[in-house]
């Protein structure tokens, strides 16, 4: 039974048969062609055990195996690589068909390779997940075909391996460089002007051209006979706090990820960003309580313990509870800190709910809040209506985004500052709110 599993008839010798069956069908009408039929039946049935003995002589055909990352980066294309060996003496022809995890929902994946003799080959594809979770790999069957492509043999290897897919790590890297080289303006990230004084004091230094006057100081002036001036520096070991609401707003979906794992690999970079900066990086999430808390810390481990934390963030479709937010950020933080809470709401009224409490929020803390365009909606905005319906989707299409509007205007009524993103462009505007205010000395 083990020696029949990995048989299999291929495509070539059915079509083979149904060329021979039609032929027979025709000798009928000419007898002479009938000699001839049954010697291509003699031939195909030589080619096929000649095909057999070919491909199962040798034990040890084909070799494959997987190689797969220690994690996956969610919402990302992550590379896996297949490393193929051909033992056998003569070119191979492989359909590879490796058992993705059941997540990405691909029933048809395979690859065609053509192998050289007594060869190794490396093949790489690439995975895009969309949630976190664990992703489990199925057997990698290599199917094998000679010259003939009468026959196939089956190679199966690397049964049921697991990857963790953890929130964007790859996005992280991304931005790590840049916020160490001070290069944030890339991508599409603004410099933002310093404006004011107040940050912390660093040094004296000499006058030179180009210097505020503002900072000269007089005193050191007079000791040293020639122009002295202040110089200054960010505030440092501010705490950051990524607030995530994990409730049911936030599994709106958006180009396969909801905008929950668009918050979290957000918060996962501003974390990172902010530690680079001297700062101090949480988070916590919150849907009927306050959860996944990580305190505000400056520590080597700190960027690992928030992505084991931001990994184990999952919605629980619960209306969010913002008074329970309020009282718990006002019990256990207390150093004035910047709170990015991400959030979505869609109407003015949604926002009046829970205005209360970040009224409450924002007169300890320096709030925030992130929410998020529908995008949609343009599509249908954008078109030209042609029908009455069509005009009346567009007319509702325009209120929804007014709307959207109204509710920035409202947040800055109360000293709230906001941030009216599309999903994409989440993690640039995030981190360009966050150089503003630490250019402006807000915090």
């Amino acid at each position: 039974m083990k020696r029949i599993k990995p048989f299999f008839l291929q495509n070539r010798f059915f079509y083979a048969c149904i060329a021979i069956m039609v032929l027979f069908v025709l000798s009928f009408i000419f007898p002479r062609g009938f000699v001839i039929v049954k010697l291509l039946v003699l031939l195909l049935v030589t080619l096929s055990v000649l095909d057999t003995i070919i491909l199962f002589v040798a034990k040890k055909g084909v070799k494959g195996e997987r190689i797969l990352p220690e994690k996956f980066s969610n919402g990302d294309e992550n590379p896996v690589n297949l490393v193929i060996n051909n033992y056998y003496t003569f070119n191979i022809n492989t359909t590879i068909i490796d058992e993705i995890p059941e997540q990405f929902q691909v029933r048809d994946f395979s690859i065609l390779r053509k192998l050289e003799a007594s060869s190794t080959s490396r093949i790489e594809y690439k995975l895009r997940p969309i949630e976190r979770g664990e992703y489990h790999f199925g057997k990698l069957n290599i199917y094998v075909t000679s010259v003939f492509g009468l026959i196939a043999r089956r190679f199966t290897t690397d049964d049921n391996e697991m990857v963790p897919t953890y929130p964007s790590f790859m996005q992280l890297r991304k931005y790590d460089l840049m916020a160490i080289s001070n290069n944030l303006h890339q991508y599409g990230i603004k410099k933002i002007r310093k404006i004011g004084h107040t940050m912390e004091f660093e040094q004296i230094k000499d006058y030179v051209l180009g210097d505020d006057l503002r900072t000269i100081n007089w005193k050191a002036t007079a000791k040293r006979n020639q122009f002295m001036v202040n110089q200054f520096q960010d505030e440092k070991s501010q705490p950051v706090y990524s607030v995530i609401d994990k409730g049911r707003v936030m599994k709106m979906p958006f180009d396969g990820l909801t905008l929950l794992d668009y918050a979290i690999n957000a918060s996962l970079v501003i974390s990172n960003v902010a530690l680079k900066k001297q700062d101090k990086a949480g988070i916590l999430a919150f849907s009927k309580k306050v959860e996944n808390i990580v305190v505000a810390e400056r520590r080597t481990s700190q960027m690992n313990l928030i992505l084991e934390t931001l990994y184990n963030v999952s919605t629980d479709f619960y209306e969010s509870d913002y008074s329970r937010l309020y009282a718990d950020v006002k019990r256990n933080i207390n150093q004035r800190s910047l709170m990015l809470l991400y959030t979505n709401f869609e109407t003015l009224d949604s926002l009046h709910r829970q205005l209360p409490y970040l009224k409450g929020i924002a007169k300890s803390h320096l709030l925030v809040v992130i929410f998020f365009k529908n995008t949609e909606l343009n599509t249908i905005i954008t078109e030209k209506a042609e029908t009455v319906q069509q005009a009346y989707d567009k007319v509702i299409a325009e209120k929804f985004a007014f709307e959207k509007r109204l509710i920035v205007n409202e947040l800055q009524k109360y000293g709230i500052q906001s941030i009216l993103t599309s999903p994409q462009d989440l993690t640039i505007d995030t981190i360009n709110k966050y150089l503003e205010i630490k250019a402006r000395g807000l915090l």
